[in-house]
């Protein structure tokens, strides 16, 4: 890998929310690396987050440029499976953000030919793994304070959901970090699992919100609300029942404010203040692994992409039909 004062070069592909934020961290709060240029289709957007980087408008290019050193992409869900594969051929490593791709088959051609190359170069944008919170409620499972755990409790609530969200996003596109960060929590494989959708009314699709369960092969059940409209803002919550206590998630909120003899918290509108810490941690340990020719320490391979797609592929063939997945997946 070449590298420019200690420090690796990183393009991003996608100059939307969250190639924005990638390239405002990679502009100045990641150590060890900077950000070396930003492609996205329309120039403009491009400009208007990559501060003195050069910019592309083919993603192609930055990838095969031979300045850049690592590439994070950030571009939309249909593009991660070529764009990945390209890396891979360059032989540069890649954060993608999730999904890997959009289909568990273009899952399974990535960790393939990742396999190939004999190196370890894709990780999967699955944050939640570097959150200050999920991090604590795993270091508690670790300690053994709460004995084995035997139930997961789970909300997933958005402000609102987009004009061009979908039912079955709802597992594919929101659902499926938790699909990600249980297995991680548990050190568990899933089993099997159920979805539950709530009808329509009140303005509200039919779908939302809907209920996940799922059992895992440590004997753990998780269920989790997904609500796509809960209409007061971005909440993520996890309790974990053991057999000798639980342990939960305190409000995310930075502050509390007590006037008028009430109390108030707020929340964020999105996940991007929410994860701001995780982002970062994680990041920082991409970059740490790239410099130091190791493994990166926590992250999601591309293995756990494939994983993560392939049970929200299966959970959505079985939603609202009663029916249950039991979940199939190949070898490692």
């Amino acid at each position: 890998m070449n590298t420019r004062k200690n420090s690796v070069r990183v393009g991003v592909i996608g100059a939307g929310v969250m190639g924005g934020d990638h390239a405002r961290l990679f502009g100045g709060s990641i150590r060890g690396a900077n950000l070396a240029a930003v492609a996205d289709p329309d120039a403009s957007r491009a400009v208007a987050v990559a501060g003195a980087a050069p910019v592309f408008t083919d993603p192609a290019e930055l990838i095969s440029a031979p300045d850049i050193d690592a590439l994070v992409i950030a571009s939309p869900d249909s593009t991660h499976h070529d764009l990945v594969l390209a890396c891979i051929s360059a032989g540069k490593p890649v954060l993608c953000e999730k999904p890997l791709a959009t289909d568990s088959a273009a899952c399974l051609e990535i960790v393939e030919a990742e396999a190939r190359s004999g190196r370890d170069l894709v990780h999967v944008g699955f944050m939640r793994r570097f959150d200050p919170m999920y991090r604590e409620l795993k270091d508690t499972l670790m300690s053994g304070a709460i004995g084995t755990p035997r139930v997961v409790h789970n909300k997933h609530r958005n402000l609102y959901a987009p004009d061009w969200f979908t039912p079955s996003m709802a597992i594919t596109n929101s659902y499926v970090h938790e699909i990600d960060v249980i297995r991680w929590l548990l050190d568990a494989e899933y089993t099997q699992g159920s979805v539950l959708m709530t009808p329509a009314g009140d303005g509200i699709p039919a779908g939302d919100p809907i209920l996940v369960t799922m059992q895992t092969t440590g004997g753990a059940v998780s269920s989790t609300e997904v609500n796509m409209n809960a209409g007061y803002g971005y909440h993520v919550h996890c309790e974990i029942v053991g057999t000798q206590g639980t342990v939960e998630m305190a409000l995310p909120a930075i502050i509390r404010t007590r006037t008028h003899g009430s109390e108030q918290s707020a929340f964020p509108e999105n996940w991007i203040p929410r994860f701001s810490d995780a982002y970062r941690l994680q990041n920082q340990a991409w970059i740490d692994a790239i410099l130091t020719g190791g493994k990166m320490i926590g992250g999601a391979t591309a293995w756990d992409g494939f994983v993560a797609t392939t049970i929200a592929e299966q959970l959505v063939s079985v939603a609202n039909t009663g029916a249950v997945a039991m979940f199939d997946l190949p070898s490692r």
